[in-house]
């Protein structure tokens, strides 16, 4: 029965790649950062601790358990716990934007090179980053996540070329709009981390605060949607092909996105962006 650590499983992505993993019969080891959730994780039949990428002794916490559980063994990481923090740049204290690193980017990295010493030691494993279509292009208004996802992939592009000659496979999943509580996390660090009143982009926010405060995924700009299944999908094969892919490509804007990014000049690009941005936001 192969082991797999999943992080940020309190809902969306997380929450069903471990349940339909374990339906599968992964032994599954669902992480989520408030114990609230884990107790609610408990409760219905996963084998869960608390794990903050925030917090350096919390994922030593988590990982100490595990081993417990597995007797030294772990065959699979999938990294999805994140979130976005919106914001124009020019807004974006030092502060708020460590914040999005520190989870996005810096605890995701300390975890991973735990477990990939664990990993050289079996001599098998399997990492998979769940990064974002905002790790391909950039969108106005987003920019600490796009940095942070930008982060990710050049580094877990480096980690796939250093252990090119180990048994450790390394794949990204690069999904576009899913079904999750990623909009209402965003508004609430928009809020928590953003001066609407002094900003030069005031006029804006008020657009983004009402799309953000809009819980229904699937409003008039978001006719791409997929549930959370699409990644799950992704994150199967990726576990268990001989050859898994370097990127994982899920909705059809991430599709569509790689091609352009690849067809059109810098400005092409930028304006075809920004339209998409400007017509969010009205």
């Amino acid at each position: 029965m192969p082991s797999i650590l999943i992080t940020g499983c309190s809902s969306g992505i997380g929450y069903y790649c471990a349940k339909a993993l374990q339906a599968e019969g992964y032994q599954v080891f669902a992480t989520a950062r408030q114990q609230k959730d884990v107790e609610r994780l408990l409760n219905e039949g996963l084998q869960s601790t608390r794990l903050d990428l925030t917090d350096s002794q919390s994922i030593d916490d988590a990982l100490t358990w595990l081993l417990e559980q597995t007797n030294g063994q772990l065959d699979a990481l999938f990294n999805n716990g994140a979130y976005g923090q919106p914001g124009a740049v020019e807004d974006l204290s030092r502060q708020t934007l460590r914040q999005q690193f520190e989870t996005n980017l810096f605890g995701t990295h300390e975890l991973t090179c735990k477990v990939i010493k664990l990993m050289r030691k079996q001599g098998h494993g399997r990492i998979i980053q769940n990064s974002s279509v905002l790790g391909l292009i950039t969108m106005k208004y987003r920019g600490a996540y796009n940095a942070s996802k930008f982060a990710l992939e050049g580094l877990t592009d480096t980690l796939r070329q250093e252990l090119s000659d180990t048994p450790i496979k390394v794949s990204l999943i690069e999904p576009g709009p899913i079904e999750s509580d990623f909009r209402k996390n965003a508004h609430k660090a928009f809020n928590a981390n953003i001066d609407i009143e002094t900003s030069a982009h005031k006029n804006t926010y008020i657009a983004v605060q009402k799309r953000l405060a809009n819980t229904n995924a699937k409003q008039k700009n978001d006719t791409f949607t997929l549930g959370p299944e699409a990644v799950y999908n992704a994150l199967k094969h990726a576990l268990e092909s001989r050859h898994p892919k370097a990127r994982y490509y899920v909705t059809f804007p991430t599709k569509l996105f790689a091609v352009l990014r690849r067809l059109l000049s810098t400005r092409g690009l930028d304006w075809v962006l920004n339209k998409i941005s400007n017509s969010e936001n009205k």
